[in-house]
């Protein structure tokens, strides 16, 4: 019974910093999908793994919450950053097997660039997330989230920019409707990321 009053902080950040790897590996899967256009099932696939891992890391972080009595930081803001990092991977698995069912013949130079938005995204959070753990870092994590909010309104320039060539150019409806999924799904995963950064800043604030 004692045990649910110990501190365990190290255990929740070690989850923390185990899903945000996922976020990384799997946004890194998803640029080299789009930029080598190449094993789109294999790599999907790849992707669904990773997927995989990240939901038992949420569910193992999830069930530590409920046993736990004295949580690192506000017990909504952890329920809220392990399942907001987990709905990163599950946007980026959505992406990969939107390209691969949607049976893609080319990706856009703006999908491509979006993917990479969200690479530089994930690096970020991770980046934020391991420095959470020290607590002596407010300035520099409340940079990276600067840097995450900068990132995601480039990602909003490109996605309206995207648009706007797609609805001019594309003649086929069907071609029109997968790429503006796909964009759409993209520029969700940078808004999802901005999301993680809001929350980090309220837990260092």
């Amino acid at each position: 019974m004692l045990s649910r009053f110990s501190p365990r902080g190290g255990q929740f950040f070690d989850y923390f910093d185990d899903h945000a790897t996922t976020m990384v590996e799997s946004s890194c899967e998803l640029a080299a999908l789009m930029t080598h256009f190449d094993d789109l099932q294999g790599r999907a696939y790849s992707i669904e793994s990773i997927e995989k891992r990240a939901d038992k890391i949420t569910r193992a972080a999830i069930d530590l919450l409920h046993r736990t009595f004295v949580t690192p930081f506000n017990r909504d803001a952890v329920h809220l950053l392990i399942n907001s990092m987990d709905d990163v991977v599950d946007l980026t698995e959505d992406v990969a097997q939107s390209i691969f069912l949607f049976d893609f013949r080319t990706i856009t130079s703006e999908a491509i660039k979006l993917s990479e938005i969200c690479v530089a995204c994930s690096a970020k959070v991770q980046a934020a997330v391991r420095l959470l753990r020290y607590r002596t870092n407010t300035a520099e994590i409340l940079a990276l989230c600067e840097d995450i909010d900068r990132l995601e309104s480039e990602a909003d320039h490109v996605m309206r920019a995207a648009m706007a060539k797609l609805f001019r150019e594309e003649q086929d409806a069907r071609e029109l409707i997968k790429h503006k999924e796909v964009y759409e799904l993209l520029e969700s995963i940078t808004d999802k990321c901005e999301a993680i950064a809001t929350i980090i800043e309220g837990i260092v604030v």
